[in-house]
């Protein structure tokens, strides 16, 4: 596309710090796959080309050369497909006038949605130097560098003591389950994807950055493994993180169970519903539930294996017929007291020397405040 005419003095940025601390919005116009496979939270994707457009060109360039690749571009995106994505581009830049686009190196696609922005409509646009890999490159060079002074501390507890609801009240904080969108358990997942891998790790890294530009202070976050569903947790950030203080959370069992009603129960079976409407929802809500408790079954083995789940489609049948919720306590209770707890007890014995603290709610919150300055939201 160097044969297009193109501004050279049309206005681009490297200030990545700004960018991400100030949550400036951004425009990406690479291709929907490019941009499914990793991307920035405040990014929107409005594409240049779209993917067949990109496979169309891509094959064009390989067997002809740039020229007419540039050539194949040009005549796929004219006319009235043309002034519909400059359309789009407007209405962003016009709704978000601190914004910047980008594409993946910085160079002819961004450099044409900008030029053609500004021929079209008359606004100066700022364009990405280096594109999006430029600014990925700084997100994993800032998540190496702020793993090292990171200061967290690690809320740990057995399964539904509601460590998540506690960590979601409290700041500075570091939700990695929200990050990950997934509840970081065999249970864990929601009626929506979790974020690509590069996804989940450049939101990671933008949360991070914004604590240690903030001073650096103690930030809680929830205890987790490497893992939390498909997502994996960088080696730069867990090392450090699996070595910090623990303040371990405790709540009895009647409330255990009501918290995890309402995670597994009522907020999952919302989500699928809101999804899928009522039936449908039900249907693939009920089918989470039990392909959640078949991920288990080995682990579980046979005999309480059969039992959970003879007491989950009990409860299902009477849920569905009553609209009462509370029958699930039966199988929630057992799946804590026959699972969880027991690989509760032994991942704590792993942490027994960085617990700095055990209570409940209120102490903790209390303890937390007291020692890190870690306070109220």
């Amino acid at each position: 596309m160097s044969r297009l005419p193109i501004d050279p003095e049309l206005p681009q940025t490297e200030d990545f710090e700004r960018i991400f601390l100030d949550e400036v919005p951004l425009m990406d116009v690479r291709a929907p796959v490019e941009f499914a496979d990793g991307a920035f939270p405040l990014a929107s994707n409005i594409p240049l080309i779209d993917d067949l457009e990109r496979h169309h060109i891509g094959t064009t360039y390989k067997d002809r050369g740039q020229d007419a690749a540039i050539a194949e571009g040009l005549r796929r995106v004219s006319g009235e497909l043309k002034q519909r994505r400059i359309a789009a581009w407007e209405a962003f830049a016009r709704k978000h006038p601190q914004g910047i686009l980008y594409c993946f190196r910085g160079g002819m696609r961004s450099q044409i949605a900008q030029q053609w922005l500004h021929d079209a409509t008359g606004i100066t646009y700022p364009r990405i130097r280096g594109g999006y890999k430029a600014l990925r490159r700084y997100l994993i060079e800032q998540l190496e560098q702020n793993a090292e002074k990171m200061r967290p501390v690690v809320i740990g507890g057995r399964t539904g003591v509601g460590k998540t609801r506690l960590i979601q009240e409290l700041s500075p904080r570091l939700d990695l389950e929200d990050l990950a969108w997934h509840r970081g358990s065999a249970f864990g997942r929601h009626a929506t994807p979790q974020p690509a891998q590069i996804s989940f790790e450049n939101a990671l890294s933008i949360q991070l950055l914004r604590i240690v530009k903030r001073g650096n202070p103690y930030f809680v976050a929830e205890d987790e493994s490497r893992n939390i569903g498909a997502r994996h947790v960088p080696m730069a950030f867990f090392e450090p993180f699996s070595e910090a203080p623990v303040v371990v959370l405790e709540a009895d069992l009647e409330e255990r169970i009501a918290v995890t009603r309402e995670e597994y129960v009522h907020d999952a079976l919302a989500e699928y519903v809101a999804l899928a409407g009522p039936d449908t929802g039900w249907e693939q809500w009920a089918d989470y539930l039990r392909d959640s408790l078949g991920r288990i079954r080995k682990r579980l083995g046979g005999v309480d294996y059969k039992r959970i789940s003879g007491l989950l489609e009990s409860a299902l049948r009477h849920h569905r017929e009553s609209g009462d919720t509370d029958v699930h306590d039966a199988w929630i209770e057992a799946l804590l007291s026959d699972y969880y707890d027991a690989m509760y007890r032994y991942q704590l014995e792993q942490k027994q020397n960085r617990i700095r603290f055990t209570g409940n709610k209120d102490q903790v919150r209390a303890f937390l405040n007291d020692e890190f300055g870690i306070g109220p939201a």
